[in-house]
């Protein structure tokens, strides 16, 4: 266990550098968050910022982390990924370094996300909102995982990934709620939300980012958040052993 952490280390120091030699890539990830906030938030009525930012908080960890398997794409291309293989790292540590990373970016967005809506109204509860985003790192590792899995099984056919991704990726925003509620949708499409894990991370920051902790939504968001981490690191985990 103590090798397995200290890989696990080794690794997120290494994924970590290239972010903090160009912390632009950030920003970057952020353009289409911020144009759907600045967009969007002028239609809404008054006080929409404290129903809108927490989505868009959640919005661009689901850019980022989704597409984050594309680094992984470019290293098994260029054979970096097959070098990494052969060092004495443990296969787990190669994924779980990997994931963990997509913790440190998404607390930069957020923040940078906060200090741009504050000035236009928006408030928010501190420990709630500290407890949202640990919430959300928890999504983060796994949804990264996961994005990691597919590039794994996508190492022959780019193509693969970036299809995958963009096909699931706008389903999943527009079923969580995040641009507009889902309450008031026909039953099909609320049944079609109730299965979708990101919906409840996004009703428990907006419960948490308003300083509502101790809430239904704020269990299901953790409960939905662990769930994916649980299964993002498992399904990751067992491609990587598999990685040749």
């Amino acid at each position: 266990m103590t090798t397995l952490i200290t890989d696990s280390r080794t690794v997120f120091s290494r994924e970590l550098r290239p972010l903090l030699r160009d912390p632009f890539t950030i920003i970057f990830s952020m353009v289409q968050p911020l144009v759907f906030l600045g967009l969007f938030a002028p239609l809404l009525p008054d006080n929409s910022l404290q129903w809108f930012v927490p989505g868009i908080i959640v919005m661009s960890c689901l850019f980022a982390c989704s597409m984050t398997g594309s680094n992984l794409l470019f290293e098994i291309q260029t054979g970096s990924h097959e070098r990494m293989l052969v060092t004495p790292l443990r296969r787990p540590a190669l994924l779980i370094g990997r994931a963990l990373k997509e913790i440190v970016p998404m607390f930069a967005q957020a923040a940078l996300i906060v200090a741009v809506c504050v000035p236009f109204g928006f408030r928010f509860e501190f420990a709630g909102a500290v407890l949202g985003l640990l919430i959300l790192a928890a999504f983060c590792i796994g949804l990264g995982a996961l994005s990691y899995t597919l590039a794994l099984a996508s190492k022959n056919q780019e193509w693969l990934f970036w299809t995958v991704q963009q096909t699931l990726l706008f389903p999943l925003l527009l079923l969580a709620g995040v641009l507009l509620p889902i309450e008031n949708g026909p039953g099909w499409l609320q049944a079609l939300a109730k299965g979708n894990p990101l919906s409840y991370v996004v009703d428990a920051e907006r419960a948490l980012f308003n300083g509502e902790i101790f809430t239904s939504a704020t269990l299901s968001g953790l409960i939905a958040a662990a769930a994916v981490a649980a299964l993002g690191l498992w399904a990751g985990v067992r491609a990587m052993r598999r990685s040749d």
